[in-house]
């Protein structure tokens, strides 16, 4: 199924690439972002919509004392059981995916930007939208920029990396490319060039049957 009707971009990198800082540069510039982690956490959240299901499929205990999906408990056993994974995607995936199309369908943008973090591994991304932005850089400064974020040791950081694409898989698949090598500056003239390239892709689809472009 293609992103219908408007001009789409999905938006995806490794952990400590800088997704969710691209993302907000392209919204300042007037893209609508719809980011599918945001959408999974809302399913999951205190009273979420998935989670009738999560703890009929489950048990009460994998819900916390909040209401909301125990996540460090559900992470441990997708880790380890690979039919508990697909047990769970069942449940969140089609969930995700509604959601995600109705935030799209509603967005005011000038063209809509899907943040995907798992674009590449999830399959069927990529023929969902009309070009794929890979925010990209060194593998070292993922793991420096995850250690300084979230406190993660070296270790724990790489083994979270090899649950992701390669940054070579990742590239391959890219229409797209931002360099985050550097710093905010660095950014901005690429952003603002893309900027305009989606802008005059939008407005070559108006009234157009969706494709790649």
């Amino acid at each position: 199924m293609h992103i219908q009707n408007y001009f789409s971009v999905g938006l995806t990198g490794g952990i400590g690439c800088g997704k969710s800082t691209v993302a907000d540069m392209f919204a300042a510039r007037g893209a609508s972002i719809v980011d599918t982690d945001q959408i999974a956490h809302s399913l999951t959240a205190p009273n979420g919509a998935a989670m009738p299901a999560l703890v009929a499929e489950f048990g009460a205990d994998y819900a916390d004392a909040r209401g909301a999906l125990d996540r460090t408990k559900m992470r441990n056993l997708v880790f380890s059981d690979a039919a508990a994974k697909a047990r769970l995607e069942a449940i969140l995936h089609p969930r995700i995916r509604q959601a995600t199309l109705a935030a799209a369908e509603a967005a005011t943008g000038s063209y809509v930007i899907f943040a995907v973090p798992l674009l590449v591994e999830s399959g069927g991304w990529v023929e969902r939208v009309n070009r794929v932005l890979v925010i990209d850089c060194l593998e070292s400064l993922q793991v420096s920029r995850v250690m300084a974020r979230n406190g993660l040791s070296e270790e724990q950081v790489k083994a979270i990396m090899a649950t992701q694409a390669t940054r070579a898989m990742r590239l391959a698949a890219a229409d797209d490319v931002i360099d985050n090598n550097g710093d905010l500056a660095s950014l901005e003239p690429q952003i603002a060039q893309l900027h305009d390239l989606y802008l005059a892709f939008s407005k070559r689809m108006a009234g157009m049957a969706p494709q790649r472009l």
